[in-house]
């Protein structure tokens, strides 16, 4: 925890660079909401400090993006929603800050607002933005979720840690999809995050053999951070991996009807972007998967659902499996006498 002033000047004119570029794709809402991102007062008459909070959510689980039969799924959607669990952590806060300082002014905050988390973080102290543009620190690297109390109370302010990222650049390096131009420039519409979670309709077919078979984010670029070794698993119960989303197969996932969906990501963020995203996603990655029956199977199953965004995606998927069985026929009967 750490309390950041007001001042967001500079933030806002990089804000500002980065909606000019157009790299927020379909997310209207930053460029709706820029200039009240950088500014706590204008968004909360009378804020006059910001309390940044992070969380630590990591659990001892499986990392599934390296095998292309199962769905890689970013770790933090894979237990309770966290908007529900940081919120009521913060409120605990403001409960007992009022205890002892009575009556005071606030408004709690979880990636629910126009709200510039890392940048607050990052002048708070807890932290610094990293290449990848996610807030990093020394004891927990970036696996950790940030929420925000904008406050009426005159706090002293704490004073901003320095950077640690160096030259770096295995985040940049890594990224599937190019999405990080470069150091702390972060083209939204190429992030995997973005395509799976905030995307409404198709994944541009350039992108999609890139995703492979990540249905639900991205966690490429901090699981090769150096500094994400030192981060700990979190005690928090409600971060622990729900209906085995860390080990379970893409056709399985695809397979759940739209009622199994609603039941089983009940309080989970995954639940967001609904039944007929989830399965886009999956049709992608099982597009990607290596051809078996089972997964010519599942795709087949979804050929003639009802909405015209999964069939366009299982279409192309199932054209992969019949490009690569031609490829390997082809190079059967090449090799022939």
């Amino acid at each position: 925890m750490g309390i950041a002033d007001t001042d967001r000047a500079d933030a806002e004119n990089r804000l500002g660079e980065w909606l000019g570029r157009g790299w927020h794709g379909e997310m209207d809402y930053m460029a709706r909401h820029g200039a009240l991102r950088a500014r706590p007062a204008e968004l909360v008459p009378g804020t006059l400090r910001v309390i940044s909070c992070r969380m630590d959510y990591l659990q001892e689980s499986a990392d599934t993006a390296g095998d292309p039969l199962l769905a890689a799924i970013a770790r933090y959607a894979r237990g309770r929603d966290y908007h529900k669990v940081l919120r009521g952590r913060l409120q605990k806060l403001c409960d007992r800050i009022e205890a002892d300082a009575g009556r005071f002014g606030y408004r709690v905050f979880t990636d629910s607002a126009p709200v510039m988390e890392v940048e607050l973080a990052a002048r708070a102290g807890i932290g610094w933005r990293g290449k990848h543009t996610l807030l990093l620190s020394r004891e927990a690297g970036s696996w950790s979720l940030l929420g925000e109390i904008y406050t009426s109370l005159p706090l002293p302010a704490d004073a901003p840690t320095s950077e640690h990222c160096g030259t770096c650049t295995r985040c940049i390096d890594v990224c599937p999809t190019q999405a990080i131009r470069g150091p702390y420039q972060l083209d939204a519409r190429r992030c995997i995050s973005y395509l799976t979670i905030e995307l409404k309709g198709s994944i541009p077919e350039p992108l999609r053999a890139l995703v492979g078979n990540r249905v639900y984010g991205c966690d490429d670029c901090q699981a090769v951070c150096p500094w994400n070794s030192f981060a700990r698993p979190s005690p928090e119960p409600d971060f622990a991996v729900r209906n085995g989303l860390d080990r379970a197969s893409l056709a399985e996932l695809f397979s759940w009807s739209a009622e199994e969906f609603a039941a089983r990501m009940a309080g989970s963020p995954i639940r967001r972007i609904g039944y007929e995203r989830w399965l886009r996603n999956l049709a992608v990655g099982l597009g990607n998967a290596p051809s078996s029956p089972r997964v010519v199977q599942a795709l087949r199953a979804r050929a003639d659902h009802p909405s015209a965004l999964v069939r366009e995606h299982v279409a192309w998927a199932l054209a992969r499996h019949a490009e690569a069985r031609q490829n390997v026929q082809g190079t059967a009967t090449s090799g022939s006498p």
